[in-house]
């Protein structure tokens, strides 16, 4: 009798030791891989790519007191795009503009990196604005003998909008830069196809050395 007692106490207790256990581990991720996921200091395999030759390029400049220019490329109606011709394609589409972006970089210190899902970055140092302006032209120009098919595009093909912004870099890196690229990619679009806009930090970089 007390044998039975004492086995039907154990199986119970073991029971509720399994549950709790069981509890513990969906409380595991967590601390684990989600938490790492999540985290907010762990930056992205392209985001840090994209840091680390920001960070480079702006050094370069920097010491040589020289303008580094930032250019930020998107496609137009991306999201039309995918949903019409998939990811697949997508992507196809992508290292043809890999490849058309890079024959238009002439030095070994002009990156191009893909930013996202809708585009690219190109870090340029010592590139005045206005050979940027024409490097943007070539591009743009190339993409257009390419003709990348986009049946939903007035366009009728691929085709990108650019956003320049250009600084004179001095001291620690200002990340400004690649964010004035991005605001004026985004205003580029909003003025319709293959649109160029540009963002002159250097004034606005001039006055705060003063005023220090």
């Amino acid at each position: 009798m007390n044998r039975v007692t004492m086995s039907g106490s154990e199986g119970l207790w073991a029971r509720i030791r399994t549950a709790l256990a069981r509890g513990n581990e969906a409380q595991e991720p967590a601390y684990g891989h989600a938490a790492i996921a999540r985290n907010p200091n762990k930056k992205p395999r392209l985001a840090q790519r994209i840091d680390e030759e920001l960070r480079r390029g702006w050094s370069y400049c920097a010491e040589r007191n020289v303008s580094l220019c930032v250019l930020a490329l998107e496609i137009d109606g991306y999201a039309e795009y995918f949903a019409t011709y998939g990811r697949e394609a997508v992507e196809d589409s992508f290292d043809s503009l890999e490849s058309i972006i890079g024959a238009q970089l002439s030095r070994e210190t002009e990156i191009c990196l893909r930013s996202g899902q809708t585009g690219f970055v190109l870090v340029l140092p010592d590139m005045p604005a206005l050979m940027a302006r024409d490097l943007a032209s070539r591009i743009a120009a190339a993409l257009r003998r390419e003709g990348i098919p986009n049946r939903e595009s007035h366009a009728g093909q691929v085709t990108l909008s650019t956003g320049i912004a250009v600084v004179n870099p001095h001291g620690k890196l200002d990340r400004a830069v690649l964010n004035a690229a991005s605001q004026a990619v985004k205003k580029a679009q909003r003025r319709g196809l293959a649109r160029l806009e540009v963002m002159d930090l250097r004034g606005r970089d001039d006055k705060r050395r003063h005023a220090a």
